[in-house]
């Protein structure tokens, strides 16, 4: 069921997670130890909350695509808000690089294309699945911590793989907004959309974050 809006319906999502088993402790205690054992490409502490999702989510509508793509997946913090927003038809693939979320999450949706791999070689991935291109991505890569060269790679397999007029989604922390690889970040974004919008910050996460809303 979906919310008027076209976006994951809050109660829902919840039953979904209460029937799975998914334990919100021991799924916090995975994400902690892999940003110890790698920062860099995990780039949180926790997994971002349900309110961040359905912000992520608003203004894709979700249903009509037939082809999502969600990068950088981590535990699945957005994954089931996604399927359950995407039509029953849809392509939803996931392409996430740290190989033990994406074991589990291929696992835990059967129903998700589950890739291990960088985004830079998400066009590839798409042409394999016989698509040409993603009509929306939504992105939870830790662009503040990274250099400016990877920032530029990873947009670039995403701007690849977004049709002309899709829509892109990613998010930002609060508090990071302020460093330097945040503004080139922001700059990359408006060479590389058309549009470029950010929401209000959500504060019920950990980080607080807010979201950059893009179009082709």
């Amino acid at each position: 069921m979906k919310a008027e809006d076209g976006t994951a319906d809050p109660a829902r999502l919840r039953e979904l997670r209460a029937a799975r088993g998914t334990d919100d402790i021991e799924e916090r205690a995975r994400f902690l130890s892999a940003f110890l054992r790698s920062p860099i490409t995990t780039g949180a502490i926790a997994p971002s909350s349900e309110a961040l999702a359905q912000s992520m989510l608003e203004g894709l509508d979700l249903a009509r695509a037939n082809t999502i793509v969600e990068v950088g997946p981590g535990t699945g913090s957005f994954t089931a808000a996604i399927l359950q927003a995407a039509a029953p038809g849809a392509l939803v693939m996931g392409i996430e690089i740290n190989p033990d979320f994406a074991s589990r999450l291929a696992r835990r949706h059967p129903r998700l294309r589950m890739v291990n791999d960088s985004v830079e070689r998400l066009p590839e991935h798409l042409s394999s699945c016989g698509r040409a291109h993603a009509d929306a991505i939504l992105c939870g890569v830790p662009w503040a911590i990274l250099n400016r060269e990877t920032q530029r790679r990873l947009l670039q397999g995403i701007c690849r793989a977004l049709r002309p007029g899709g829509g892109f989604a990613t998010f930002g922390y609060v508090h990071c907004r302020v460093l330097p690889w945040s503004r080139h970040f922001r700059r990359l974004l408006h060479s590389g959309f058309d549009e470029v919008r950010t929401s209000r910050v959500v504060w019920r996460n950990l980080p607080p974050a807010f979201v950059y809303r893009c179009r082709r």
